[in-house]
């Protein structure tokens, strides 16, 4: 799979952003379920705490919203996020990259009650693939900053 897109920007940086553009040798991209996720708003405050740690070691992160442009901006802008939080209002940059889904058809209309993390470790250097993927199976199984940073240390 090709794991290059380009997605409307409601945080920092250009906008849209091209993940094969974004100046890093690796990117960790986070596949939120929705706007209103509280296990979300708290992953993203932990990664933005420590973004200097990804930014040391040549990792971006992004945000994926299943939502508007105009969400992802207003969920940027109350997180104060340090990253680019890109919006896939049709979800299907997440489909692609495999975000699971539960309660079937219900659970991929409303992205809240059915829709999971995914985090997914991306290269940048020679072409654009994905190198690592964690697939929540719970609204909250998702990894730690100290996971993520591991990761992308084993492809560094």
């Amino acid at each position: 799979m090709d794991a290059d897109f380009t997605l409307p920007n409601g945080g920092p940086g250009p906008d849209p952003v091209t993940l094969s553009g974004l100046d890093a040798d690796l990117v960790v991209v986070l596949f939120h379920r929705d706007y209103l996720c509280g296990n979300c708003r708290r992953q993203a405050a932990t990664v933005a705490a420590r973004h200097d740690e990804f930014r040391e070691r040549g990792v971006a992160v992004v945000s994926v919203l299943p939502e508007s442009a105009a969400r992802a901006a207003a969920w940027a802008d109350r997180r104060d996020a340090p990253h680019p939080v890109l919006a896939d209002p049709d979800s299907e940059v997440a489909e692609r990259y495999g975000q699971p889904t539960a309660f079937g058809a219900v659970g991929r209309r409303l992205d809240l009650l059915g829709r999971m993390p995914l985090a997914a470790l991306v290269d940048l250097r020679d072409r654009t693939e994905v190198l690592w993927t964690h697939a929540g199976e719970t609204p909250g199984d998702r990894p730690t900053v100290d996971d993520l940073l591991a990761e992308a240390g084993k492809f560094a």
